[in-house]
């Protein structure tokens, strides 16, 4: 038996995740993936009036906190048989685009790109930008007062960091322009959900808020200032450390795990023929050189709570899914449940989208050997970044035609009172992947609800069938050359975008304690 590493908790993600691998000769034999808080959401709303799930549920995190709200109000919008007017989902699709760009940039430069540089080689730096230099002596000078947070403390640096001192310092410097930028995507969100985080203006039935000319001009000028960094900043550093440096990792497919994927579709582009930005599809184990899609069947959805801190149940549609705690369970060891399609495990996120609508940029790049793992989730997440901003300008141009019409409407106001009963699910694709929510209403009040969320995907334990969940899978195969620095294994899981604090929540106070990584 191998030397086993437990990381806990995984940092530079939402929520709280332990990590366990099992290590023999320098490589991941056996993985786990516990998450180590329950959720208490579904059982809040039961008995609660339907129209407050968006705004509950909202809640569920303070990072992806919009999908949840978007999600929530499609279920609703088939529970109650409203009908969303075309100009109301063109602001839920533009305030969903502000999600979007603002949450790639963050994952890409503040939580995942410590993990491929050395940051101290700001210190070699000898060229004359003067910006650089400003970076280097600024880190510099944390460095010597000993207060370098966020950037320290780190894993040690591998044979796979980039080194060399202009890259680094170059990448520093958009660390700290991404900061700004991502604050302002959020503000751009802001512009017509009222607020943010958690929107008020999206809402069973379509919006609330009605937009005018000053608030498009505003927005788009901010569009404008997240296309120049997305095209000059964002997508240029993704594909210099993908297609150099990182190169090695992106052809041998570190972190590939399954290769099933799976994708709800979501950003409706024209009211027409309902063409959809994303497209929904199925992959099931993936040939890069035949790529095969297969169409989606919500009925095919269920949840596994065999492994998980659940009274036992067999799998179940979310429909009929329950939220009983068993804290004493035999071989339980997450509180996250395993969704399955079809009885198998699915990777969602910005890589299954993008494989499923076979984009021509990504393919370009599994062309010139790029295999599915951790550099192309990143370079999926860039690609993708690009297509909701150029389509934000399209729905802005879309909202300003419709609001010259007569009888122009956001809001289905006559379907906005609870029915006596009904049923609705809510699907997106929120940036981490494939999103829904699962109510049932009775005597006009909440009777049922599930949500099964992109990181219950990907974050999932094993099933009845001992499949591994997709961070579980993911790690096997993976490089601990060092069991004293598992660097490869927060890579390969924090490339997922993990948000732990929607699959999981209300956390037991005897258990929230600051651990480092354990080996046995």
């Amino acid at each position: 038996m191998g030397k086993k590493i437990v990381v806990d908790p995984v940092t530079r993600i939402e929520g709280h995740l332990k990590i366990t691998v099992e290590v023999e000769k320098g490589k991941v034999k056996d993985a786990w993936s516990s998450g180590t808080m329950a959720r208490g959401f579904e059982i809040l709303l039961q008995g609660k009036d339907p129209r407050d799930a968006p705004f509950v549920t909202s809640r569920f995190c303070g990072v992806c906190y919009s999908v949840h709200q978007m999600a929530s109000a499609r279920a609703l919008d088939m529970a109650f048989g409203a009908k969303v007017p075309w100009p109301g989902t063109l602001l839920r699709n533009l305030i969903m685009g502000a999600e979007y760009i603002y949450d790639h940039v963050l994952h890409f430069y503040h939580l995942s790109a410590l993990d491929y540089i050395d940051i101290m080689a700001v210190a070699a730096y000898k060229g004359k930008d003067k910006d650089l230099g400003a970076v280097k002596d600024k880190i510099l000078g944390l460095v010597k007062a000993k207060d370098s947070f966020p950037l320290t403390p780190r894993y040690k640096p591998d044979e796979y960091c980039v080194t060399d001192p202009e890259m680094v310092t170059s990448a520093v410097k958009h660390y700290i322009q991404a900061l700004e930028m991502q604050a302002k995507a959020r503000n751009m969100g802001a512009i017509f959900g009222g607020r943010q985080p958690h929107y008020q203006s999206m809402v069973v039935g379509g919006f609330t808020q009605l937009p005018d000319a000053n608030q498009i001009a505003r927005f788009r000028a901010m569009l404008d200032e997240q296309a120049r960094f997305v095209n000059e900043v964002y997508i240029p550093d993704v594909l210099a450390f993908g297609t150099g440096p990182l190169f090695p990792l992106a052809k041998a497919g570190l972190g590939g795990g399954h290769l099933n994927y799976m994708s709800y579709g979501g950003f409706e582009l024209d009211e027409k023929t309902k063409t959809l930005l994303f497209p929904p599809g199925v992959i099931m184990g993936l040939d890069p050189a035949n790529i095969k899609i297969d169409s989606f069947d919500a009925d095919k959805v269920t949840e596994s709570v065999k492994y998980g801190w659940y009274k036992s149940k067999k799998p179940v549609h979310p429909y009929k899914g329950e939220t009983k705690y068993d804290l004493d369970k035999k071989d339980a060891y997450s509180f996250v449940k395993a969704p399955r399609y079809k009885g198998k495990p699915m990777e969602v996120g910005p890589l299954a989208r993008m494989l499923i609508a076979k984009n021509p940029d990504l393919l370009g790049l599994v062309g010139k050997g790029v295999m599915p793992g951790v550099v192309a989730r990143h370079a999926a997440r860039a690609i993708e970044t690009k297509l909701v901003v150029d389509a934000c300008y399209k729905w802005l141009d879309q909202l300003l035609s419709e609001m010259t019409k007569p009888g122009f409407k956001i809001h289905d106001t006559a379907n906005y009172e609870p029915p006596k009963s009904g049923s609705g699910v809510g699907f997106y694709e929120a940036p981490r992947g494939a999103l829904g929510h699962w109510v049932k209403i009775k005597d006009k009040k909440i009777d049922h609800y599930q949500a099964v969320v992109p990181s219950t995907w990907n974050a999932s334990p094993r099933c009845e069938k001992k499949y591994r969940g997709q961070y579980e899978e993911s790690l096997i195969g993976a490089p601990v050359p060092d069991p004293d620095n598992p660097i490869n294994v927060v890579r390969i899981i924090r490339s997922f975008d993990p948000c732990l604090a929607c699959a999981v929540h209300l956390i037991d106070p005897k258990t929230n304690e600051i651990k480092k990584f354990i080996v046995e």
